[in-house]
């Protein structure tokens, strides 16, 4: 396997650093969400989907509302 030889990139200075920007979607609420992976059926995915759409949400977003709501109900 070959390496890659990084040795002639610069190191960047504090000051680049502090002006990079975060790539991604910004952290939604106080904490930021984790990236997990489940199994759904894809039928259950679909009616999560369309009924974001209606909603005019994400997807995920409806899904974590959900589960959300079910943890103050039923399990808390």
């Amino acid at each position: 396997m070959r390496r890659i030889d990084y040795s002639d990139i610069p190191a960047s200075s504090p000051e680049q650093l502090k002006a990079m920007r975060r790539v991604g979607r910004p952290p939604l609420g106080d904490e930021p969400r984790r990236l997990i992976a489940i199994r759904v059926d894809p039928s259950v995915l679909e009616s999560f989907r369309k009924e974001a759409r209606r909603r005019h949400v994400g997807y995920q977003t409806l899904i974590n509302e959900v589960l959300a709501e079910h943890i103050r109900k039923d399990v808390a």
